[in-house]
């Protein structure tokens, strides 16, 4: 399953988040496959996409930064998967 993670930083939280992902805590959790991460150009968060079926991997990755940064996940689908659900749910 594909989850798209999107942060932003806790009041004071940026310095500290810093500090962890330039340490090499950026990784992905393992049990999880990260494909693809982006950061906001306004230092206001960010955005991250990865691969897992095990919850508890992501959930163990977001622990890992709870202190600095308000995490919020979201399973999503690819286009060639959304559309046929799409059809059939709206008739086309």
């Amino acid at each position: 399953m594909k989850m798209m993670v999107t942060w932003t930083f806790k009041a004071d939280g940026v310095r500290g988040a810093v500090e962890r992902f330039l340490a090499g805590h950026g990784a992905a959790p393992e049990g999880t496959k990260l494909l693809g991460r982006w950061h906001s150009s306004d230092f206001s968060g960010g955005f991250a996409l990865y691969e897992s079926d095990d919850a508890v991997a992501i959930f163990a990755g977001a622990a890992e930064w709870a202190e600095v940064i308000d995490i919020r996940h979201i399973p999503v689908v690819e286009d060639a998967e959304a559309g046929p659900v799409l059809a059939k749910a709206f008739g086309k």
